[in-house]
């Protein structure tokens, strides 16, 4: 999700004397007053007084994929049907359509790109077919009427621009395609030929008196590090960044570069913003600028999702209220990444105050949390008690995250079977998903009582031991790309397998995952297959009430290893038992055992005694050759 405010000057440059149909030209500036075409008697006819306007023409649907695309001409047929079958449409008035002239390009464009699209129609089928891997590598799709729909969709969003710049209308929604906010002053790409919202902006600038234009464009200035960002997280951007930059530009015309690619459903965009959202965005930027708002279709795929957003947006431009929205948190993610951006953005603006939203682990930087205390306390016993030693994270931005919680036995390359441990000890909300409170003192208790009796057992089979805690602690981020937590478990446990457990002498490997740390070990299985299924003897999952247990990718009989190899432990009342799940479905999880305790930490010292069991009757089956662990 982005912004980008511009306030593009007002360099002159004459419009080419190429002109559309009835359009009179004199000295190379159009006309525009007299290009009106009469009214077909399909148009209703509407009153005068109307103050929103709508730019639709189904001629804009020839440009299309024989074999099918994301971005189809039912796209702007299921936004209009929506609009009539709502009686939107009477309220609105039609406004004519036309192409957009060289000469309006030319102001953002080059004349080369210029002649691509132009040239697009005259290609031959055989051309086309020749062409079509040079297209694809652009994300785009061309056919005789491709040209044709372009230069009507940049046309029709500088109509929609230039009434409400010349105060003709107050608003207006250009709902037109292909879409333009990808295309590039020399390249087409991305779905889009011609930049639409660019050129409209700067064809205003250079025939009215407004030159401050804010152009909010959903895909530029705040990248969202993952998919799944909702209306939480938008309207917290808007709140933040995007409001305060856009009042204190102070804009004499908003545009919005309306991509719908962020709806709920969307399976390109992949995000969460529902239609209310849209609507609640929409209406915040409606109050700049003296009401003067153009909303301009780009992307969004889902054609439910987009015509149920674009009614909620066009409600707004007709003055109706956005519909209510439930309280909205942004998460942890969302408010990071909006404090980065607050921060680069406020070299260049004084209302953005990265302050406000700065992220509240960065509020106290001497303060330690609970979390923090209770790791640091298990890793001084497992130090200071069995001589475990820290191994070293590759980045430093993994040593800041993870030092001294990935530990390590002093035998462990020396070793022929090592035991690999990975939790998240110390993760307060574990507990929190199986009770409703948590004594942080019976907390430490049960981590030191559990982790006594797993040192104790691993040293009293001989075996080595790496302990990996995948609960990081608060970042200090310095750069706008963040991974979610799964993601940097994934990373640091194939960077352990690499570069520590494949170059050790275990011939026997055991992984043990308990809660979070279960996801990470099954995509190594998936990641690592080969080498996985060589030296991995046993794999055993220890999951709370919350989780559902994972399978690794049916990549070179990964499954088939799995389930023979695997032991799943769960909470009796755990809904993988529940009375929908297919007997198959549990069996392909190999042997799972149900026990009666609810709480995460007490669960996996309650199955401790089973896990030994089913490592000594997985390990029976691999001897070593000189029957020890040791090497001679």
């Amino acid at each position: 999700m982005a912004s980008d405010p511009i306030a593009s000057g007002s360099g002159s440059m004459d419009v080419d004397s190429e002109a559309p149909p009835s359009t009179s030209h004199a000295n190379g500036v159009i006309d525009l007053s007299q290009s009106r075409r009469p009214r077909a008697s399909s148009v209703p006819l509407q009153p005068s007084n109307l103050k929103v306007g709508y730019i639709y023409s189904s001629e804009m649907m020839n440009h299309f994929s024989p074999h099918g695309h994301p971005e189809q001409p039912l796209r702007i047929q299921q936004i209009w049907a929506t609009l009539v079958n709502e009686q939107l449409h009477k309220r609105m008035k039609w406004m004519p359509i036309r192409e957009v002239v060289k000469g309006e390009a030319l102001l953002v464009h080059s004349e080369d790109h210029w002649n691509k699209v132009i040239a697009i129609q005259y290609l031959t089928d055989q051309q086309r077919a020749d062409s079509e891997e040079y297209y694809d590598q652009m994300s785009l799709y061309v056919m005789s009427a491709t040209t044709r729909s372009a230069l009507l969709s940049c046309g029709g969003v500088i109509e929609a621009c230039l009434a409400v710049a010349r105060d003709e209308l107050k608003k207006t929604f250009a709902i037109v395609r292909p879409p333009g906010h990808h295309a590039e002053p020399d390249e087409h790409m991305g779905f889009c030929f011609f930049n639409n919202v660019a050129v409209a902006a700067r064809v205003v600038q250079q025939r009215t008196a407004l030159k401050r234009i804010l152009i909010l464009d959903c895909s530029v200035n705040i990248p969202w590090p993952e998919k799944g960002m909702g209306d939480a997280e938008y309207i917290y951007a808007f709140q933040k960044v995007i409001l305060p930059i856009a009042t204190e530009f102070a804009p004499e015309l908003v545009i919005i570069s309306a991509g719908f690619d962020a709806a709920a459903g969307d399976e390109l965009g992949e995000c969460l913003v529902s239609p209310a959202g849209y609507a609640h965005m929409t209406h915040m930027l409606a109050g700049l600028a003296g009401g003067r708002l153009v909303v301009a279709l780009e992307g969004g795929y889902n054609l439910d999702s987009i015509s149920q957003s674009a009614l909620a947006v066009t409600k707004v431009l007709l003055g109706e209220a956005p519909d209510e929205l439930p309280p909205l948190k942004a998460n942890a993610e969302g408010t990071e990444t909006v404090w980065l951006v607050a921060r680069e953005q406020s070299k260049y603006w004084k209302s953005v105050d990265p302050k406000a939203c700065e992220p509240q682990a960065d509020v106290e930087p001497i303060s330690f949390s609970i979390p923090e205390i209770l790791k640091a306390h298990r890793q001084h016993y497992l130090y200071t008690n069995h001589d475990m030693m820290q191994i070293p994270m590759m980045t430093p931005e993994l040593e800041e995250r993870f030092s001294s919680q990935i530990m390590c036995t002093s035998d462990m390359f020396e070793n022929k079977t090592l035991v690999v441990f990975v939790h998240e000890f110390g993760n307060l909300r574990l507990e929190l998903d199986s009770s409703a409170s948590c004594d942080v003192h019976l907390e430490r208790s049960y981590l030191i009582d559990f982790s006594k009796q797993l040192v104790g057992w691993v040293k009293s089979e001989g075996y080595s031991l790496l302990d990996a805690n995948l609960y990081p602690k608060p970042a200090v981020a310095t750069n706008l790309r963040h991974k979610t937590m799964e993601e940097v478990g994934r990373d640091v446990l194939m960077y352990l397998w690499d570069n520590y457990i494949q170059l050790s002498s275990a011939q026997r490997v055991i992984l043990i995952g308990h809660g979070p740390g279960c996801k990470p070990l099954v995509d190594l299985v998936s990641r690592r297959t080969t080498s996985v299924t060589k030296s991995v003897k046993a794999i055993i999952q220890v999951l709370g009430p919350q989780r559902m247990p994972s399978v690794p990718a049916d990549v070179d009989d990964a499954r088939t290893w799995y389930q023979k190899s695997s032991l799943v432990i769960v909470p009796q009342s755990h809904p993988v038992l529940g009375p929908s799940i297919k007997p198959k479905d549990i069996r392909r999880h190999g042997v799972m055992l149900p026990i009666d305790e609810p709480r995460q930490i007490k669960l996996i010292a309650r199955a401790l005694p089973a896990i030994k069991e089913f490592v000594h009757e997985s390990l029976s089956s691999f001897p070593l050759a000189n029957r020890t662990n040791r090497l001679p």
